[in-house]
């Protein structure tokens, strides 16, 4: 039987928890599950075998379309394209959204090739670290306290399909990475041999810092290696998410 359901009311108390979700960075950590919306992201979970608890299509998208975004199990919602309006964040919403249960293993895999989040803050810049990670087979990302929510709306969007790939874990504290077991390595402009030169450890824990301030001083105190991405251009600094793309390309080679 298909529990399937039309949903008139903007006070309909689902369609609160969903705005909440879609609106709010940070909601998804009590309600423990999550929004996505559009073609590309509900594909990719499915691709990745989840299923939605919850499942939103406007109406015109419902009535025009017959595809595995609408052959899911758990509750399909049907809404006006107003109502659906009203719900996404997006200037130009999507008309068919999921909403996913949160991953519930939060324990640090000690021997994973990991990528470290150092209270890296921009949303944009997450999303496209996850997705380089996910590119050059690392499974697991770890977001000490102070990165931007890894679930949230913003950054779920920016990872375009990441998350579904990637063993993630926030809110951690320097004592909780000491579990590692695989060396940390970190990029530096002051010290390391250029990246190119070295032998990286496999696997190994790359880490990423702040956009302004850079690698804490704990963090890198427990590093192994120091690496330096040459800038023969002359700049200052790297974007984050282009060093990390770079870092851990050079230790897929």
């Amino acid at each position: 039987m298909i529990d399937l359901v039309f949903v008139t009311s903007r006070d309909n108390a689902l369609l609160k928890e969903l705005r909440k979700l879609a609106q709010d960075n940070t909601a998804y950590r009590k309600a423990g599950r999550f929004w996505i919306e559009g073609d590309h992201l509900c594909s990719a979970a499915l691709l990745r075998g989840l299923q939605p608890s919850v499942a939103v299509y406007s109406d015109t998208f419902w009535a025009q379309a017959r595809s595995p975004l609408t052959e899911v199990s758990g509750k399909k919602v049907i809404v006006s394209d107003a109502l659906f309006k009203d719900i996404s964040a997006l200037e130009s919403p999507a008309s068919v959204g999921f909403v996913l249960e949160l991953p519930t293993d939060p324990a640090v895999q000690t021997q994973a090739a990991t990528v470290i989040l150092d209270r890296v803050q921009d949303a944009g810049n997450v999303g496209s670290i996850l997705r380089s990670a996910g590119a050059f087979g690392f499974r697991q990302v770890l977001a000490v306290k102070g990165t931007a929510a890894l679930w949230s709306p913003k950054v779920l969007r920016a990872g375009m399909g990441a998350h579904f790939g990637l063993h993630l874990v926030e809110g951690l504290s320097l004592e909780d990475l000491r579990a590692l077991t695989v060396p940390l390595v970190v990029t530096s402009s002051h010290q390391g041999g250029l990246i190119q030169d070295l032998k990286l450890p496999s696997p190994c824990a790359w880490v990423m810092g702040h956009e302004g301030q850079g690698v804490g001083p704990e963090l890198m105190a427990l590093a192994s290696v120091f690496a330096r991405i040459g800038q023969p251009g002359g700049e200052e600094s790297l974007n984050v998410a282009a060093a990390a793309a770079i870092c851990l390309h050079a230790s897929s080679l």
